[in-house]
């Protein structure tokens, strides 16, 4: 379980394919504080550390397809900055929202308007009963709890601080860069429920 509230970023370093999994080596300052079969959020997606290098600042991490399959690790390369939270604190504070690290789908992003010392991002994605964003309501953009700003059916917009643009990598996002969502928990299960209250009335 986590927040989303980013901790750090870590680079790709290295990418080995192995049958049809992905072992990715990433280098990150925190790299000496994590140990093997701990649960990281890369860009919100949940996966298990399985090898640890505290000298080089490595860590490794493996995709399966299903993962590959429905995060934007697909499109990962050597190089590519990443969104890394580790799992929440039960004895601290829940700043962001409740955030599974299971990525629903993923989206793209079709606009980025930069204002006076903030930034505003529009995101597209499929369209699907569970799958929904509401004005002021909760979202999590490559592992980054934001509130969602303008909000219609398959396109959403977030507004970025100074802060989460450079501390992210929403800095490096432009139109035509693919991210992972998470919908909010609460939302899915309150659409579940009325699915099935319908349902039963049929």
């Amino acid at each position: 379980m986590f927040t989303g509230i980013v901790e750090t970023t870590a680079r790709v370093v290295k990418i080995e394919k192995d049958r049809g999994n992905i072992h990715f080596t990433m280098e990150t300052p925190i790299a000496d504080e994590l140990k093997v079969d701990q649960s990281v959020s890369h860009d919100g997606v949940c996966l298990t550390t399985v090898n640890v290098d505290k000298e080089k600042k490595q860590y490794t991490v493996t995709a399966i397809q299903e993962t590959l399959d429905k995060t934007n690790m697909r499109t990962w390369q050597e190089g590519y900055r990443v969104n890394l939270e580790r799992c929440m604190r039960i004895d601290g504070r829940l700043d962001g929202h409740i955030v599974q690290g299971h990525v629903d789908q993923t989206a793209v992003c079709t606009k980025v308007e930069e204002f006076d010392g903030s930034w505003k991002f529009y995101f597209e994605y499929d369209r699907g009963p569970k799958n929904i964003t509401v004005e002021k309501g909760s979202i999590s953009v490559n592992g980054v709890s934001l509130t969602v700003v303008d909000s219609e059916p398959g396109l959403f917009s977030v507004a970025i601080i100074p802060y989460t643009y450079e501390h992210t990598n929403f800095g490096d996002f432009k139109p035509g860069s693919v991210v992972n969502l998470e919908f909010d928990v609460i939302g899915k299960y309150v659409a579940r429920l009325l699915e099935q209250h319908f349902e039963a009335k049929k």
